[in-house]
């Protein structure tokens, strides 16, 4: 495979999501080459205001049930269609950190990269695409459908929206890699219908 041209994606998801650390930005996007992040793209379902939860003076200083947020549990599909070469699920869906407490839980990021890709990831599917391994990240705990050896077509649901792994709230971590390993893959970049999203851009689907 060409490592310079992008991989076609679906979005893997309906309804309205946010942009966050989109390679359209910087490269890497992510601030890091490691698990094959360079061109990993965020996507956090919101509102019809483009609000992923209310705000209120308590989520100024405690943590938020992820249930609080309105895209917990939404749906999340094949980008594309292939064989699933890695489903991950059991990992506990913890508590949304905004405002002052997202600062302490961005300090403890490195305990959780001391575990690996399952620490990061959380709960995960992994979908051979011809060669182009594509992977969801941060599934809500109980809700991965698929298992390894399983062909799925594009637009299949795999999963839902949770909070696990390393994630402040709850939203969809979404890379391309040219390798079912993310720690000796390296990324590749992605499209999605229409081009490369930009931070901040909602995408409605």
């Amino acid at each position: 495979m060409d490592p310079s041209v992008p991989v076609h994606l679906e979005y893997p998801f309906t309804g309205s999501w946010l942009v966050q650390n989109s390679p359209a930005d910087r490269v890497p996007s992510h601030g890091t080459r490691l698990f094959a992040t360079s061109h990993a793209i965020d996507f956090t379902p919101v509102d019809r205001n483009g609000r992923s939860a209310p705000i209120t003076l308590a989520s100024l200083f405690r943590p938020e049930e992820p249930g609080k947020f309105v895209g917990f549990g939404r749906a999340v599909a094949a980008p594309v269609a292939g064989v699933v070469q890695a489903a991950h699920d059991g990992e506990a869906d913890h508590a949304a950190f905004r405002g002052l407490p997202s600062i302490g839980y961005a300090a403890s990021q490195a305990s959780r990269a001391r575990e690996g890709w399952p620490g990061l990831a959380g709960n995960h599917v992994i979908i051979d695409g011809a060669g182009v391994f594509i992977a969801l990240c941060h599934l809500q705990r109980g809700s991965v459908c698929v298992q390894p050896g399983q062909p799925v077509a594009r637009g299949e649901v795999v999963g839902r929206c949770g909070n696990s792994g390393n994630s402040t709230e709850p939203h969809l971590h979404v890379q391309a890699m040219d390798s079912a390993d993310p720690g000796r893959a390296s990324g590749l970049p992605i499209l999605f219908p229409g081009g490369l999203p930009r931070n901040r851009t909602v995408i409605v689907v």
